[in-house]
């Protein structure tokens, strides 16, 4: 096991994506971040702070299950339900930022987008992510990137945030072929 991020690696990174995200939007007035459970929702929290000390205004934050949305429930042990919670100013014509982790197939965005898409329209939808390790199985591709990771598809990459692990880091774990 290696660690390839710190936990100051972890966050200047979602710094240099908080000033990215504000680059391409223009500014905060329109954006909605979007966590997907359960590190994502952390991360989408620590760039709305992130955010809000750059602006000097709140960010929307909220989570988003995407537990009924994944194709692989019926090959996978049952996973617990997490809540689904939208900001008040909702999505509607919002530009809505998904924060996730660790990007790998791409099949968990997809099931995002689907649940996205239940909950309403927004303007734009973009993709930020700490790790992107490759192994794309859909075309998805993120907008932001804390660190682009090359794995070999038998690694696993494990995220750690002090809000659930007790510490900061990013491990690769396993043998590079």
């Amino acid at each position: 096991m290696s660690v390839a991020l710190s936990a100051s690696d972890i966050s200047r990174a979602l710094i240099r994506i908080s000033h990215e995200i504000l680059e391409k939007n223009q500014g905060a007035s329109n954006l909605t971040l979007l966590g997907i459970p359960t590190r994502g929702a952390h991360l989408a929290s620590r760039i709305a702070q992130s955010i809000a000390s750059i602006e000097g205004c709140e960010v929307p934050v909220g989570m988003l299950d995407i537990t009924m949305h994944r194709d692989d429930l019926r090959i996978r042990p049952l996973r617990a339900i997490m809540s689904t919670s939208i900001p008040r100013e909702g999505i509607e014509g919002r530009d809505v930022i998904l924060i996730d982790d660790v990007l790998f197939s791409g099949r968990t965005i997809r099931a995002a987008l689907d649940a996205l898409g239940e909950i309403g329209r927004p303007r734009s939808v973009q993709l930020a992510v700490l790790v992107d390790r490759g192994h794309r199985e859909l075309p998805i591709r993120a907008d932001f990137v804390g660190k682009n990771l090359p794995t070999s598809p038998s690694q696993s990459v494990r995220v750690r945030l002090t809000e659930i692990d007790g510490a900061d880091e990013v491990l690769i774990e396993g043998e590079s072929h």
